[in-house]
């Protein structure tokens, strides 16, 4: 018989439980836009789940940026600007005169955020 007194669980890996939180939230949140709406707010907001993914997994990726080399942090930080501003150019023009949703604007502007603190961490 084993003796389970013994067997201490290993402490949870914070950054793979944090990953798997958010991709979860992702994919539950890809799920649920299959019952919105195909006119309207609904649509918009179907087409816009690429965009919205991309732009909190590029936020999610620069809270992390540190952990690679220079080279590899710089060419980060160059993908990075690029996507946000591909993605937050995707919704705005998707959203046109309607204007962003308050959450969206709030992602874009969190991933800018991100960014910036990225490069002064970089820059340093």
């Amino acid at each position: 018989m084993a003796d389970h007194k013994n067997n201490k669980a290993e402490p949870l890996d914070a950054e793979r439980l944090t990953w798997a939180v958010l991709l979860g939230r992702w994919t539950d949140f890809a799920r649920s836009a299959v019952a919105l709406p195909e006119e309207g707010a609904g649509r918009l907001l179907r087409d816009s789940l690429a965009d919205l993914i991309g732009l909190q997994a590029v936020w999610f990726a620069l809270t992390h940026l540190e952990e690679l080399n220079p080279e590899e942090a710089s060419l980060g930080l160059a993908r990075a600007g690029v996507l946000i501003d591909r993605h937050a150019s995707a919704l705005v023009k998707r959203y046109g005169e309607a204007g962003l949703p308050q959450q969206a604007d709030e992602l874009i502007e969190d991933a800018r955020q991100a960014l910036e603190a990225a490069s002064q961490k970089c820059a340093d």
